[in-house]
């Protein structure tokens, strides 16, 4: 059965549209309100947090009413990243944690993400019953049963000292000089403040949030701003933040750009020779390149590939008692420390790395040799199906074919914007971009 409303993490859309409106934002929040208010004699809690969107406030509000109609009491953490929403759950003993944040999307989004009361993300099951209750409706409780709201001003700090606690003992970032750049999100306090307190000379970049300017020129995607203040002041390393802090792009000290792979083959290899990797095995998505598969397989670990997502690299991990796993675009996910991605954890185990090893973000941000990877998107209009298209068909039978034997080629919907994602891998290029092409012309002439 088809999802009406949530995508590959949560609810998310434009604001003020179908489905992220204040009114859908109310039936959302008494619905999950409703669902997760168990019976028992405890209170029942949902913890919120933010990033730094104009229309968070108006989310915030709507789910706030939602929730407290079923009784639940709501706890507002204000902007922090998401990650802290999955630790502070459990740590506050809340039934339900949501993260209000469109992540990477530009600031005219938003979105709505869950967390269950071990602050690991809702599963499909669970996302399918909420929607039941959204569309049923739902009865409110009675005006004695009303829910309380409480404005929780220490969340940050609670999230600081978490992740400070992952850095190894008695290390220090003394003599590091650090780009962070916060996207102008939801890390914007916190990700300084941690380098800081650890020693590191911190030079921010995307800390000035005013509602309209996440991810704007700025952040994991947008790395140019970063990249250059990297040169220019002649760090050591950059750590670039998506709009919610789950993800991370590090910048070697030539501003240059290694993506989550690079740092998932790099973590990988050192656990293993540790004796960490559970399993000897790291879980990434489909997406991840073929050169990370062979650099596991060349040390005896083993790459287990997902569908795109971070929530099912953590299913994934863990049914089989994996520790290490994450995705291309740089959500990296250590359950031995954290319930998501955690895109400042991470940055804090590769500055790690750098103390204790004295080698450059050059030297241990390039670990392995990627095959040649292409990556177009279609965009598309609410109602369209161009993948159902015969010509579209065709054409992906065509340019799989012409990959047999010598790469592979992924088609798949965004989950979290309305495009489609056309992806080839092969060491010949010339071959590559002629296979994407023609899917793309073809998904193009459909819409």
């Amino acid at each position: 059965m088809a999802r009406k409303f949530f995508g590959t993490d949560g609810v998310r859309g434009l604001a003020n549209a179908h489905p992220m409106t204040a009114e859908m934002a109310l039936r959302i929040g008494a619905a999950a309100g409703r669902y997760f208010r168990r019976d028992g004699s405890h209170a029942h809690r949902v913890v919120i947090g933010k990033d730094t969107r104009l229309s968070g406030y108006m989310f915030e509000n709507a789910l706030t009413a939602g929730l407290t109609s079923t009784g639940m009491n709501v706890l507002l953490l204000g902007p922090v990243p998401t990650p802290a929403v999955g630790l502070l759950t459990p740590s506050m003993r809340a039934d339900l944690g949501i993260m209000i944040s469109a992540s990477h999307n530009p600031a005219h989004d938003n979105g709505i993400k869950f967390f269950g009361p071990d602050g690991f993300k809702l599963s499909d099951d669970a996302e399918m019953e909420i929607e039941a209750l959204i569309d049923a409706g739902v009865e409110p409780v009675q005006a004695g049963n009303i829910g309380r709201a409480k404005r929780i001003d220490d969340g940050r700090f609670r999230y600081v000292e978490r992740v400070k606690s992952t850095f190894p003992a008695g290390q220090r970032l003394d003599g590091i000089k650090v780009v962070v750049d916060c996207a102008n999100g939801a890390a914007y306090r916190a990700a300084p403040e941690v380098l800081w307190e650890l020693g590191a000379e911190v030079i921010p970049v995307g800390v000035s949030p005013n509602g309209s300017n996440i991810n704007e020129d700025c952040g994991s995607t947008k790395p140019q701003t970063a990249a250059e203040a990297v040169v220019a002041h002649g760090a050591d390393v950059g750590l670039c933040l998506d709009g919610d802090a789950d993800r991370i792009l590090i910048l070697d000290e030539n501003g240059q750009p290694a993506n989550g792979d690079q740092f998932m083959g790099l973590m990988a290899a050192r656990w293993a020779e540790e004796g960490r990797l559970a399993g000897n095995t790291l879980v990434a998505t489909v997406m991840s390149n073929l050169g990370l598969e062979r650099f596991l397989e060349g040390r005896g670990l083993t790459l287990h590939r997902t569908g795109v997502g971070d929530r099912y690299v953590v299913e994934a991990m863990r049914a089989g008692g994996f520790n290490l796993g994450g995705e291309q675009s740089g959500h990296i996910v250590m359950t031995d420390y954290a319930t998501t991605g955690d895109g400042l954890m991470a940055g804090l185990q590769f500055l790690a790395e750098m103390v204790r090893t004295g080698r450059r973000a050059s030297e241990l941000s390039q670990v392995f040799d990627p095959v040649p990877q292409l990556l177009r998107n279609v965009r598309y209009e609410a109602g369209q199906v161009p993948l159902d298209a015969k010509s579209v068909k065709d054409a992906i039978a065509a340019s799989e074919a012409q990959l047999t034997g010598q790469g592979r080629l992924l088609i798949r919907k965004s989950g979290t914007e309305p495009l489609i994602r056309v992806m080839a891998e092969c060491e010949d290029e010339a071959v590559m971009t002629d296979a994407v092409d023609r899917v793309v012309e073809a998904v193009e002439s459909a819409v």
